[in-house]
């Protein structure tokens, strides 16, 4: 597929699976109430005194516990969505609590380690080479990891395996199987597309915030469908 058929098949997916964009949404919306209750309560718990209420605490403790579960579904099924655009499937994915979150825990692990990495690379470097040199070196570097994390994101969705994805030198070696200017260019486009809908949706909560408002939280879910869609759809290619 080139970078078109990419974008045209991404842009209509969230509309071809209105029930699992329903679904996120609501997932979305549970967990922002349940995140700002949580905090609500804990503000709650503590008292102008000083003291502590600690049966609002626990409520407040067991909300958060709940509000990062969801975002961990959230993630995990955004990493369904790829999975089903490299298997080039039309549906959306089902819910599946168990795996989704224990898919997005391994992928707060993949984050770190492709962000670690070249940030531990960046400082030894620092020792012994000069500013100049070292800022060039640095944005390279950075712009690798950067796409390779990419990669790694879509091995992850397509095995489940967290050695697979953190299999550095094979996330990079996928970025020219890919082939870096298709992957640079589909990136690039992703980020023009949806900095251009938010804009347009940033102009109609000029008129009306409420309208706005609500526009944003849909809209914010179309973008992690398309993002995600195809992102997967490109990683098909391999």
């Amino acid at each position: 597929m080139n970078v078109g058929d990419i974008m045209s098949d991404a842009l209509v997916y969230p509309f071809n699976n209105i029930k699992a964009l329903v679904i996120f949404i609501i997932l979305g919306i549970i967990a922002a109430i349940i995140g700002g209750s949580a905090l609500f309560a804990l503000m709650g718990s503590v008292s102008t005194q000083g003291g502590f209420n600690f049966a609002l605490g626990g409520v407040s403790l067991a909300g958060f516990i709940v509000f990062i579960l969801l975002l961990f579904l959230i993630e995990g099924y955004a990493l369904d969505i790829i999975k089903f655009g490299i298997e080039k499937r039309a549906d959306g994915p089902g819910i599946d609590f168990g795996r989704q979150i224990g898919n997005a825990i391994k992928l707060i692990i993949v984050n770190i380690v492709y962000y670690i990495v070249p940030s531990i690379i960046v400082f030894i470097l620092g020792i012994f080479l000069r500013d100049w040199i070292l800022t060039i070196i640095s944005l390279i570097l950075f712009l690798v990891f950067a796409l390779a994390h990419f990669m790694a994101k879509c091995r992850l969705a397509k095995s489940d395996s967290l050695g697979e994805s953190l299999a550095i030198g094979e996330a990079i070696g996928d970025i020219s199987r890919v082939g870096l200017g298709k992957l640079l260019a589909t990136v690039i486009v992703i980020i023009i597309m949806a900095a251009l809908i938010l804009f347009i949706v940033g102009i109609i909560s000029n008129f009306n915030n409420i309208i706005g408002s609500i526009l944003l939280g849909i809209v914010v879910v179309y973008i992690i469908f398309f993002y995600n869609r195809a992102i997967g759809l490109l990683y098909s290619e391999i």
